[in-house]
């Protein structure tokens, strides 16, 4: 099959990857591809049709344990085993133990701190009549949420911040490093913080005491890679989805106006949000544990697949005028969360924080408009989003 050199598309796949999808999937579903600045002549498969990265993302011969094919990753090496690097057996453990604590009852709980934190970041940011959307709301909402949850110190978080972002969108295979030792550093100490403090009401100190029927608990390092999961996925996907959702609302003005004349169509809203701009670019890598077929092409065991939910969501056999963007679609069975066992354990808390954002923003701010060009689009293939969208009322 004939390589593609995902690179010389240049800057229009960061800025417009669904052109570029479009025309792979024109080709086939499956494509041998090299990824953008993959200077050592790395290869991998790229599902990028809609039927068959469903069914990907459900296949158990696709592991996620890289060590099943003799490979490890940076996060697991410096980090810990986590949910995003295993399998079954190990992963329905890991998820057991996690969802013991991060139950939909806690969630739901959260619901009037999610609408507090908006109202408070909102009332600081209204009165000056323009700002970035990305700093005054779609980030510190999340973050705040989230390290709540976790019992994240406040004073750490801006810290947090420029850590968590160069891990998922990597400037430099460097500063990539470093962010993640300084992580798996800080969240050492800070478990540790919270073992000699004794008992707190958060989900981490939870995670330190929770006991399964047979009497299994995490380990220190599980607790590490544990945290390390639930901060990054915690908050990267929810910035993403509020900034991306007002993005979509603001560029197409007649959607706008419908959901502004009738808020009861914001849930819908905000599935069509993660179906047409999802955070999320491409699933995190699997690998073939044994040979299998996807989509006609044989993948050997041993090689890496890349599963493009951004691209499977602008597949026309799944959704009719898949570029359209219409709040009154039917767009379940989206991929944005992902599919199978690896689904999203914080989609809940996901889409609660996009629904309380979006919808007192459009409350609030009647006259919300942008205010300048969207900032540049996230690097790599992993999350996508803009660093800064300036709005105005």
């Amino acid at each position: 099959m004939e390589l593609i050199d995902l690179g010389e598309y240049g800057d229009e796949l960061r800025r417009d990857p669904h052109a570029v999808y479009a025309r792979l999937l024109e080709r086939g579903p499956v494509h041998r591809v090299r990824p953008p600045g993959s200077d050592d002549g790395y290869e991998t498969w790229l599902v990028v049709g809609y039927e068959e990265a469903r069914a990907a993302l459900a296949d158990p011969r696709l592991a996620k344990d890289g060590s099943r094919i003799g490979v490890t990753f940076l996060d697991e090496d410096l980090i810990g085993r986590h949910l995003l690097a295993t399998d079954p057996p190990q992963h329905t453990r890991l998820r057991g133990l996690v969802a013991r604590a991060f139950t939909m009852r806690r969630v739901e709980r959260l619901r009037p701190r999610v609408q507090q934190v908006t109202d408070d970041l909102l009332d600081e940011m209204l009165p000056a009549g323009r700002a970035d959307l990305i700093g005054s709301l779609a980030y510190p909402l999340p973050i705040t949420v989230i390290c709540e949850l976790l019992g994240v110190p406040e004073m750490d978080r801006d810290e947090f911040r420029k850590l968590s972002t160069e891990v998922v969108a990597p400037t430099s295979s460097q500063r990539e490093y470093d962010a993640v030792v300084s992580l798996a550093e800080y969240l050492t100490e800070l478990i540790e913080d919270k073992r000699c403090a004794g008992p707190a009401d958060d989900l981490l100190s939870d995670l330190i005491r929770t006991t399964a029927e047979d009497g299994d608990r995490l380990s220190a390092e599980e607790l590490r890679g544990m945290a390390f999961v639930l901060l990054i996925a915690g908050h990267e996907t929810t910035v993403n989805l509020i900034g991306n959702g007002v993005l979509a609302l603001l560029t197409h003005p007649g959607q706008l106006a419908a959901l502004r004349a009738d808020m009861g169509l914001l849930d819908g809203a905000i599935e069509e949000m993660l179906r047409y701009e999802g955070p999320v670019e491409t699933a995190t890598f699997r690998y073939a544990a044994e040979p299998l077929d996807i989509g006609g092409i044989r993948i050997e065991r041993g090689e890496h697949v890349m599963i493009g939910l951004t691209a499977a969501q602008r597949d026309g056999a799944r959704y009719a005028e898949p570029d359209r963007f219409d709040i009154r679609r039917d767009p379940r069975g989206h991929l944005a969360f992902g599919h199978g066992v690896h689904y999203c354990l914080g989609a809940p808390l996901a889409r609660l924080e996009g629904r309380t954002a979006i919808g007192t923003l459009l409350r609030r701010a009647p006259a919300l408009t942008l205010d300048g060009a969207p900032g540049e689009w996230l690097p790599g293939l992993l999350m996508r989003g803009v660093r800064t969208l300036p709005v105005r009322w």
